[in-house]
């Protein structure tokens, strides 16, 4: 019998053994057979007597390419689904899971310049500011601010429709992401209304929406689940969930309450579409604001979004986690073509149902961040309904018009409406206010 490294010979010429295998495909005799057992690189032959190993040169570009994904730091399991797609189903498949991992790794950048900024200012002391009793909301729970709209607790198996979208990220917008500016002078208090609305398509509310003194959130569920899905991720968020109480929180204590809520959120999601046929395909986005009486806390994961109106300039404070924003992010695409691109519908972060990840809508932690509140600031948040088919310019336009947050979500529904409804829509629109002007 030959030894590794060489040819198997001229009986069966065509293959060469694990040695000259592990040459050609730069990958060590030991990784051949690790992947041999998890199955994602089988031998061509597998001698019946002593188990050695034999392999097709044509199988070389399979193997490069199962070294280039464990490169850049892919799980085995997912590469082992990869390496059974098609060229261009695997393509889309790395860019998705790189786009998941800038986002995470953005994600975790901000949070540790915030840690610098905090544990720079004052010499590390982490303030704790007074508590405030003087919060008001007018709009007391999830429901309507007037008009047609409703909450979104309506069942039924209904895709999300269009996902992507136009406008910009909002490069510099005021306190940036994860950076919190220093102690507020003044008790604030949020000022709020709701709306969601089925539009003029759709048969059923599949988002959901709340607005409290506490807690403003949108979230926009899909398939089967979808509207158990959007009402679970939002119950997980309420103060009684997360301990919000008149006190305010420190930063850090904020920061440590945004990711129980949102493990809570995403265990929540898991919950309420279990008993679905296709878990994996039922699911929502979020993205919702967490109020201390100083603080603003931001969880968001799909491509709902939340943008702050201040002096004049309306600013995006989220980044949509979908794959046309990844090819925008990388300038592959345009946002013009954005708004056609067929993969425009796809997500690569939402909170779904198995652990078990869809290709590309997959399951994973949403984000977290700190932002900085000034009085007089107003918020927008809102699922895609109303984003992807408005644009930027009318938003900002609708919201500062509006005096009052009821006038202001009335006012952005009619625009989608106006805009053909394509979709089911959700605002909440919140103003941050002096709390002796309550």
């Amino acid at each position: 019998m030959e030894r590794e490294g060489r040819a198997v010979g001229a009986a069966s010429g065509e293959l060469v053994t694990i040695g000259e295998f592990a040459r050609l495909s730069r990958l060590s005799a030991k990784a051949l057979r690790r992947y041999d057992e998890l199955g994602l690189l089988r031998p061509a032959l597998v001698d019946p007597v002593n188990g050695y190993r034999y392999y097709d040169p044509a199988q070389v570009e399979g193997a490069r390419l199962v070294a280039w994904l464990r490169r850049i730091g892919m799980p085995l399991s997912r590469i082992g689904r990869i390496v059974a797609l098609d060229a261009g189903a695997a393509a889309v498949e790395i860019r998705a899971y790189w786009a998941r991992v800038e986002a995470e790794t953005a994600a975790r950048r901000d949070l540790a310049m915030y840690l610098v900024d905090h544990l720079s200012a004052e010499g590390g002391a982490m303030s704790r500011i007074p508590g405030n009793t003087g919060n008001t909301c007018s709009a007391g729970g999830a429901g309507n601010a007037g008009g047609t709209g409703r909450t979104g607790s309506s069942g039924g198996a209904e895709d999300t429709g269009s996902r992507g979208g136009r406008g910009s990220s909002g490069s510099g917008v005021p306190g940036g992401s994860g950076v919190l500016g220093g102690p507020v002078a003044v008790p604030l208090a949020i000022r709020c209304a709701v709306l969601t609305d089925t539009g003029a398509v759709r048969t059923t509310n599949q988002d959901a929406a709340f607005a409290g003194p506490r807690l403003l959130a949108v979230a926009d569920g899909f398939g089967e689940g979808g509207a158990e899905a959007s009402a679970a991720a939002i119950e997980a968020l309420k103060p009684t969930a997360w301990g919000g109480g008149d006190g305010a929180l420190s930063a850090v204590d904020l920061l440590n309450a945004l990711e129980d809520t949102a493990d809570s959120a995403s265990r929540a999601v898991r919950d309420a579409v279990a008993p679905c046929a296709d878990p994996d395909g039922s699911g929502t986005t979020l993205t919702a604001m967490l109020w201390t009486g100083s603080r603003l806390g931001l969880v968001h994961i799909g491509d709902s979004r939340a943008y702050l109106l201040r002096g004049g300039e309306l600013f995006r404070i989220t980044h949509d986690h979908s794959l046309v924003q990844s090819m925008i992010d990388d300038g592959s695409l345009s946002r013009e073509e954005a708004a056609s691109h067929p993969g425009r519908a796809l997500l690569l972060k939402a909170l779904v149902g198995e652990a078990r990840s869809a290709p590309v809508a997959v399951a994973c932690r949403p984000d977290v961040r700190l932002r900085e509140v000034l009085a007089g600031d107003r918020y927008l948040l809102c699922s895609d309904g109303l984003s992807a088919v408005v644009d930027e310019a009318e938003l900002r336009a609708a919201v500062i018009a509006a005096e009052a947050p009821e006038e202001a979500v009335r006012r952005l529904v009619g625009l989608a409406h106006e805009a053909g409804g394509p979709d089911n829509v959700a605002c909440v629109v919140a103003d941050v206010v002096v709390a002796a002007e309550e």
